[in-house]
C-alpha cells in the first residue's frame, strides 16, 4: 500500500481544539479517518518547530490521499503537506526504467557541435 508522509500546522484555532481534546484524541481521529479509506497509521508524532504533526499514512491510493488532504484543509483547523514516499525498491524499479530525456538545450548544442 502506498506511503504518505503528512506534515500539518496546526492554526490558532487548530491549537485551541488541541489544548482542549488532547494530543492521543487528535491521533485517534486520524486514525478513524484512514481506516474509513482502507488504510492505516503507520507513525504519528507531535513536533517543535514549524511543524507540528507528523504522520506516515498507508492509504490504497493517491485520490485517497487528496481526499484526506482536502478535507482537513477545507476545516481550516490544520495546514498540511502531504509527500508521497517511495520504498528502496520501488527506487530499485525506478532506475531500470528506460525513459527518452533531452535536458533543455542539449539538443541545440548537439547540432551545434556537427558542424
Amino acid at each position: 500500500m502506498p506511503k504518505y508522509l503528512v506534515k500539518a500546522s496546526y492554526t490558532a484555532d487548530g491549537i485551541k481544539g488541541l489544548l482542549k481534546e488532547g494530543g492521543s484524541s487528535r491521533k485517534a481521529v486520524v486514525e478513524r479517518l484512514t481506516k474509513g479509506l482502507g488504510g492505516s497509521v503507520e507513525a504519528f508524532y507531535f513536533a517543535f518547530g514549524t511543524d507540528d504533526v507528523f504522520t506516515i499514512l498507508d492509504l490504497p491510493d493517491n485520490v485517497s490521499a487528496a481526499a484526506v488532504s482536502l478535507t482537513v484543509g477545507a476545516a481550516g483547523a490544520v495546514a498540511s503537506n502531504v509527500t508521497v514516499l517511495l520504498s528502496p525498491a520501488e527506487i530499485d524499479a525506478a532506475t531500470k526504467k528506460s525513459v527518452d530525456y533531452t535536458p533543455p538545450g542539449a539538443a541545440k548544442r548537439a547540432a551545434t557541435r556537427r558542424r
